[in-house]
């Protein structure tokens, strides 16, 4: 199982970036996926959330109406539209796969990719 994030970087307050998580190694559209976000010191927070079949969303209420999460189950790809980036969006963006079957409960993270907002 493979979980690659990519699209993180440095933008400035107002800017925008867009992540992608591309996954291998299981069942993609079968697995809700999330988007977790970690700044120092702080716990990993949920940030954005999207159905296996990409029907519904839900988000944070810190990036509501800024972030928009979606989906390309061909593709096996998870992405996160940011825009309108605070400092305070800064931290260490992940990847999530949750799986709920009647076998058991599957959980697969990424390694992370690096969002800095900063002037």
């Amino acid at each position: 199982v493979l979980l690659v994030e990519t699209g993180g970087g440095l933008v400035q307050p107002g800017g925008s970036l867009r992540l992608s998580c591309e996954a291998s190694g299981f069942i993609f559209r079968s697995y809700a996926m999330n988007w977790y976000r970690q700044a120092p010191g702080k716990e990993r927070e949920l940030v954005a959330a999207i159905t296996s079949t990409g029907t519904s969303t839900n988000y944070a209420d810190s990036v509501k109406g800024r972030f928009t999460i979606s989906r390309d189950n061909v593709k096996s790809t998870v992405y996160l539209q940011m825009n309108s980036l605070k400092p305070e969006d800064t931290a260490v963006y992940y990847c999530n796969a949750r799986g709920r079957f009647a076998v058991g409960d599957y959980d697969y993270w990424g390694q992370g990719t690096q969002v800095t907002v900063s002037s």
